[in-house]
């Protein structure tokens, strides 16, 4: 299904040129001059004639609306790479699980916990889990144990953001990044 200029007009809800219809607009020339309140053809004629360039609604919920004359394509452009950059500097962070067993061995608890130190480099949560099997249950205090002992070990890049808590026959607790900075800072040293 193709869309027509006009269609695509409506999605973006910023008028320009002939879609604007009030009668009386505030006017901004493109050096951010105010030109006043004039009609709204004069405005169109002005920006046209004079500037070469489009009328664009930049405030309409304003008592006359406010207008700018721009170029609205240059406009629309320099908006998308603000938002392109944006979100170049936005990060999303993930909650990564990691399973442990009551008596989970040396090495793999070792193992596992240089996973967990991985994903807090990287910038993301770690949910350490902890699963009881049958009469496991009786003994959850060796599952704290183990919690607070990974705790213990992530402490210099992780900080404990939910303490360990029980539901059902899992016991589990999440660890988040100190800061961006402290682990930028941190690999750059083991780079070293």
């Amino acid at each position: 299904m193709r869309f027509s200029r006009q269609d695509r007009f409506f999605k973006d809800r910023t008028r320009v040129n002939d879609h604007i219809r009030v009668p009386r607009v505030r006017v901004i020339d493109p050096d951010g001059e105010q030109l006043g309140i004039l009609p709204t053809a004069e405005a169109l004629q002005l920006a046209r004639e004079r500037y070469g360039l489009d009328l664009v609604e930049v405030s309409p919920n304003a008592t006359p609306p406010v207008c700018k004359i721009l170029d609205y394509g240059k406009h629309k452009y320099q908006e998308k790479k603000k938002a392109q950059e944006a979100k170049k500097h936005h990060m999303t962070v993930q909650v990564k699980e990691v399973k442990f067993r009551p008596k989970t061995d040396v090495h793999d608890f070792n193992f596992k916990v240089k996973h967990v130190r991985r994903f807090l480099q990287e910038g993301n949560k770690a949910k350490v889990t902890i699963f009881f099997r049958g009469r496991e249950m009786a003994y959850t205090n060796r599952g704290v144990e183990v919690l607070q002992k990974v705790s213990s070990l992530v402490e210099d890049i992780g900080q404990t953001e939910q303490e360990p808590t029980m539901e059902g026959r899992f016991m589990s607790m999440v660890i988040a990044p100190k800061s961006a900075r402290g682990q930028q800072k941190h690999a750059q040293d083991e780079n070293k």
